[in-house]
């Protein structure tokens, strides 16, 4: 579910300041010389993944397709660039009637990608098209860095639940994004409830050490909480000692309790003695969630431990390590004249220090071998090769400014779940390495 699917707004009234200040003096300039109406071809892209990454998520589609839904100029905005002599006067008259009447393609949403790979096309006249450049990377490369990380986590968790709880470590608004980006990387739940009203994703939570610490014993404290939300609650059994807690816990709740949960120590090993504990109290049926800093390596080095569900924070909302995916939106092909008729001539950056890149309107395609498994991400210009025809990637999102492509949330999960699987295993080791495809140009 998106937000406009519950008649909410993005995040404010407008995002079309969600935006770098040149975007306005090249339009500004491009109007002035008679070029702003120049039919383009934008591209995002990435010229390489993070450090040890071996693929990425594509995540935040549904996001940008709000944003550029929401992308109006009210009388405030354009207020604000008069105020504040960002453009001249012609300009703020053209910015009062912005539509975005292009169209985009993109890779659909929970699908992976690899260097090169032309995430999202962006196709319009010069001047609609660059105004959309900071808003669109800015969800992209939060939500896709989000959707790697918990994608990472989600395969060394190998089917145990995961529970997305960073909100507290990041911006209000980006713990919103991040839970609908760990869910589209294969999260189970959120404790954020705006992410929950938002996009509908579960959300779950019971008790902190606060609570515990509030009462005068820790008895009283798990009789408050069975009282109030039932025996199969989640109880927090490491404020104090936890084998004592345990036992507390099943005295009041009984075997029907839900869940404990340990938050510091030695994981494995007391996961270990809680588990023995739990069995010999006859609480085989309560399951133990652990949480404590956790990123993919902490989770699967609790391959072997008797844990049934990860709640993760930190590591997940800053990306555990690489918080973006350093994708660009560069200018690949633009018309010679404002002439609808006028045909696109592939444009390019050429400059040292690695920043090239490739002009020219791409598709993409993924060749596979006979069992289906990925053997590189074929990336062109032109004609699409016949035996890729049907494996293009790229899917059109928006026509003539309308979009087309809204999906539900766990339609792009369930895809991410499907194109991980659809890699070769390497995929999904945590050890470093390239990307476990090669991106070939045709």
């Amino acid at each position: 579910m998106n937000a406009a699917d519950l008649g909410l707004p993005v995040d404010v009234p407008s995002t079309a300041l969600f935006t770098d200040q040149y975007e306005f003096t090249m339009l500004q300039a491009a109007l002035k010389a008679g070029t702003a109406d120049r039919r383009s071809v934008f591209e995002v892209f990435t010229r390489r993944l993070p450090e040890g990454r071996r693929y990425g998520v594509v995540a935040g589609t549904g996001r940008v397709l709000d944003a550029v839904e929401n992308f109006r100029f009210d009388a405030g905005v354009l207020g604000f660039l008069r105020q504040q002599h960002i453009v001249d006067e012609p300009t703020l008259e053209w910015l009062a009637g912005y539509r975005f009447r292009g169209d985009i393609w993109g890779y659909p949403e929970g699908e992976v990608y690899f260097p090169g790979s032309p995430i999202v096309r962006v196709e319009g006249s010069f001047a609609e098209c660059v105004l959309l450049e900071t808003v669109i990377l800015s969800i992209l490369n939060h939500d896709s860095a989000i959707a790697a990380a918990a994608s990472r986590m989600s395969a060394a968790a190998g089917g145990r639940r995961l529970i997305e709880m960073g909100a507290r470590r990041t911006h209000e608004l980006s713990a919103v994004a991040a839970a609908r980006a760990a869910y589209v990387g294969g999260f189970d739940s959120t404790s954020d409830l705006a992410a929950g009203f938002r996009y509908a994703i579960p959300t779950v939570g019971t008790s902190a050490h606060a609570f515990t610490l509030l009462h005068d014993s820790e008895r009283g404290a798990f009789q408050a909480q069975v009282d109030s939300l039932g025996r199969g609650t989640t109880l927090l059994v490491d404020t104090y000692d936890v084998a004592e807690a345990v036992r507390t816990a099943v005295d009041i709740a009984g075997p029907e309790l839900g869940a404990v949960r340990i938050d510091s120590g030695d994981l494995l090993l007391v996961a270990h003695r809680v588990r023995q504990q739990l069995d010999e109290l006859g609480a085989a049926d309560t399951k133990i969630v652990v949480t404590s800093d956790l990123d993919e390596y902490a989770i699967a080095s609790l391959a072997a431990a008797p844990v049934d569900a990860y709640g993760v924070g930190t590591q997940l909302v800053t990306g555990s390590g690489h918080p973006t995916c350093s994708m660009v939106y560069k200018l690949v092909a633009r018309a010679q004249s404002a002439d609808p008729s006028a045909p696109l001539q592939p444009v390019a950056k050429k400059s040292l220090g690695g920043k090239l890149s490739i002009g020219g309107r791409k598709w993409a395609a993924r060749r596979r071998d006979a069992d289906g498994i990925a053997e590189a991400e074929v990336v062109g210009v032109g004609e699409v090769p016949a035996e890729l025809a049907e494996r293009q990637l790229l899917v059109e999102l928006v026509k003539g400014g309308e979009v087309v492509a809204r999906e539900p949330l766990d339609a792009a999960r369930d895809r991410h779940i499907a194109a991980r699987a659809g890699l070769p295993m390497s995929a999904i080791q945590l050890s470093r390495g390239e990307p476990v495809i090669p991106t070939e140009y045709a």
